[in-house]
């Protein structure tokens, strides 16, 4: 049959008017309609099925999402809204106005997964040198000659008794012997035996004796078996980072798919918020009171149950509505408001130890940068102030992203701390 030109020449020219609308982002839900029917024009020529299938994928307006994407007003543009779910899944690698919602804490992620292999294979290696720079401090102001001389008279220790005498010999000589506790004095009688006669003391200069015992002395204790304090109230805190910036990122990435998903992704989006601030308190609870059983475990149990109960509640589906943003907020900064009472607990009961007040610096410092970043989210600070201006960059859930990873990555540094201070101190100095 003999093509009409005059009518051929009608439907193209509809085709490539209707192109061109596709193109820019739809105005109105009316116009998107019209792009969708338009479709059905050209989707028989290769070309143009390629063509559709790129309009189709664009980004969209604010005024044009599903009720369940909208979210924040004063975010204008660039959403992605419904989407098949390989280019949701290859979304990652594009610019939108969640691109950096999604990799702000897919990095935090992968920096923490870092932090704990780190802190698995090389913290008690960490905590050896530091033993050995403590020796070399203890050693500059002890008597060499007098613990070489007990040494020498005293070389095989037959019984008892005469290890009792040593060992209250080299206290007087040595006040700081017994500093750790993972480190028996059985070790350190080995080690001073090994390493002090090998050296002359008579004529030659204590800082020359001090280089060549202090070498025997850090290689014999690196080889030593540690028994450091446990570590599972640490790596529970990091657990609880790890899964919930990826569960942060992947809700980013995926909540556009469907509602069904959405609905999904932001109940564990919440729920990691919630398990980071529990454990949290992990670290910091268990190792200011790990000499007090009731305390520890009165403590430990208080924010678990509040942990466990925030994640329920976040589960409602009414805690994801929009206009619940600042009751969400306000619930996970009361939660982390409440870490305040085992903190000050720990200053009262280690008034006189340094390391209490440089650990609640730490402490401090983690609060005021999720505190810092709830008021920017739950205010949205500052796209309020100009409605498009931060679309792709600069908005608040970004800010509120950066802060978080800061302020996980300061308690973490607060942990390494605690640590140290329970390796060298267990509960013998309290």
């Amino acid at each position: 049959m003999k093509r009409n030109k005059p009518l051929y020449a009608i439907i193209r020219k509809m085709v490539d008017s209707r192109k061109e609308r596709c193109i820019v982002l739809p105005e109105t839900a009316e116009s998107q309609l019209d792009c969708e029917n338009g479709s059905k024009f050209f989707l028989k020529e290769g070309k143009s099925k390629r063509f559709w299938r790129g309009v189709k994928y664009q980004l969209v307006e604010y005024h044009t999402l599903p009720a369940y994407l909208k979210d924040n007003e004063y975010i204008l543009r660039y959403y992605r809204s419904e989407w098949p779910l390989k280019q949701v899944f290859l979304s990652i690698f594009y610019i939108h106005n969640e691109t950096l919602n999604i990799w702000t804490h897919l990095l935090g992620f992968l920096l923490f997964l870092s932090l704990t292999i780190y802190t698995a294979m090389k913290i008690p290696q960490v905590m050896d040198l530091q033993v050995v720079q403590q020796l070399s401090n203890m050693l500059r102001s002890t008597d060499l000659g007098k613990i070489n001389a007990e040494l020498l008279n005293l070389p095989s220790l037959p019984n008892m008794a005469d290890f009792h005498r040593f060992k209250s010999d080299l206290k007087t000589s040595l006040p700081s012997v017994d500093f750790l506790p993972s480190l028996s004095v059985w070790n350190g009688l080995e080690i001073l035996t090994n390493c002090l006669p090998k050296h002359s003391i008579a004529d030659t200069s204590k800082d020359c004796i001090l280089k060549s015992v202090e070498g025997d002395m850090g290689n014999s204790l690196r080889s030593l078996p540690v028994d450091p304090v446990t570590r599972w109230p640490f790596f529970a805190f990091l657990g609880g980072a790890m899964f919930c910036l990826l569960a942060s990122s992947t809700c980013h990435l995926l909540s556009c798919y469907s509602e069904r998903l959405s609905y999904i992704m932001l109940r564990l989006d919440y729920s990691g918020i919630a398990a980071l601030i529990a454990t949290s308190f992990y670290p910091p609870v268990y190792y200011s009171f790990m000499c007090h059983p009731f305390l520890c475990n009165l403590y430990l149990s208080f924010i678990t149950i509040l942990g466990i109960a925030s994640i329920a509640f976040s589960l409602l589906p009414v805690f994801q509505k929009p206009h619940f943003r600042t009751l969400r907020a306000s619930l996970f900064f009361g939660m982390g408001v409440s870490g305040a009472i085992p903190i000050m607990h720990k200053l009262i009961l280690y008034w006189d130890k340094p390391v209490a007040l440089e650990t609640t610096s730490y402490e401090v410092l983690m609060g005021a940068f999720y505190g810092i970043g709830a008021l920017i989210y739950a205010k949205r600070i500052p796209e309020r102030w100009k409605p498009g201006k931060y679309d792709l960059a600069g908005h608040s859930h970004q800010l509120f992203h950066v802060l978080v990873v800061a302020g996980a990555y300061t308690h973490y540094h607060a942990g390494l701390i605690y640590l140290r201070w329970r390796d060298m101190e267990g509960c013998s100095k309290n």
